[in-house]
């Protein structure tokens, strides 16, 4: 327990130092947006003493140093800045849009890891025969097949074509339960399945050299009931596949600004788009900087979800 603790006190404290990698990475690259905040802020026709003055006012005319830790000191407060105009804090519009991204995230995940599970482990018991052979080539289209192109074969079939689910829009959960998951079905099916593929070959390579070793023969030779040996194999083989959690969720982080776009959900991605087409580099610095930090907090909880499930990595 205390090889735990201190793994996982190590881990906690190398999140500020990446915290302020990412944020330095994300100003350093959005300096060289070819937005003008001055611009932005007074529109076309201020004239080029008001946007002098602007420049002066907000500091856009210091040096890139002096800039960035002026960033972090809001940044550490919890001041992202201002949209343009209609001016509205870019916090206030993130805590109002990262919720749905977390939901779509979290749905999304779960529909991974049960069909992964499931399709994993059912190829492994039936390996090289029809169902392992099956799964491998729906493996290998679902590794291959984009989220956002499965989410507009999605919305061609099941929602124009045969008017299953909506073609985009977002219900609140508070409102109607149902009528959130019937907005949220598509969106997490297009998320879940490139990822689920991917999980399910981890899960059944895993299963596969689990089920060869000694102790899995000698259980079998025992009598013990084959529902008990499953359940041994598949808790020591879903060890492998955790370590890749974390970067599996970034990646349904990543994909869920994308589907948003295409589902028109009020989420992270239409706040990214919105600062990208209207030249607002503030908000898609808050953004971009909160999608990355939630990303961060991720892998820190597999990392910690790996060391309780391998004790034997604690003594590294």
């Amino acid at each position: 327990m205390v090889a735990f603790l201190r793994l996982a006190l190590r881990r906690v404290a190398m999140m500020p130092v990446l915290i302020l990698g990412i944020a330095l990475l994300v100003f350093v690259v959005l300096q060289f947006s070819p937005a003008d905040p001055a611009y932005n802020a007074l529109g076309d026709s201020a004239s080029p003493e008001a946007r002098a003055a602007f420049a002066e006012a907000q500091g856009l005319n210091d040096p890139l140093p002096v800039r960035y830790f002026n960033f972090l000191g809001q940044l550490v407060q919890g001041d992202l800045g201002v949209t343009v105009p209609p001016s509205q804090p870019v916090i206030d519009r993130i805590t109002t849009a990262f919720p749905l991204t977390l939901q779509l995230t979290l749905l999304g995940l779960a529909l991974a890891v049960v069909l992964a599970l499931v399709l994993g482990v059912t190829s492994a018991m039936y390996r090289d025969r029809w169902p392992d052979q099956v799964f491998r080539v729906v493996s290998m289209a679902g590794i291959a097949l984009p989220s956002f192109w499965l989410g507009v074969l999605l919305i061609q079939q099941f929602a124009l074509n045969t008017p299953l689910f909506p073609t985009g829009g977002y219900v609140n959960p508070a409102e109607s339960f149902s009528g959130w998951l019937h907005s949220m079905a598509l969106p997490a099916i297009s998320l879940a399945l490139p990822v689920a593929a991917s999980l399910a070959r981890l899960i059944r390579t895993s299963m596969v050299a689990e089920l060869a070793r000694d102790y899995v023969r000698t259980a079998r030779g025992s009598g013990l009931p084959p529902s008990l040996i499953i359940r041994s194999v598949l808790r020591n083989a879903l060890v492998t596949p955790l370590t890749v959690l974390g970067v599996k969720v970034g990646y349904l982080l990543s994909g869920a600004v994308v589907i948003e776009a295409i589902f028109d959900l009020p989420g992270m991605g239409k706040l990214i788009l919105e600062g990208v087409t209207g030249g607002d580099v503030g908000l898609v610095q808050g953004t971009v900087i909160t999608i990355a930090i939630a990303f961060l907090v991720v892998n820190v909880v597999v990392d910690l979800l790996y060391l309780l499930v391998n004790p034997r990595i604690r003594t590294v």
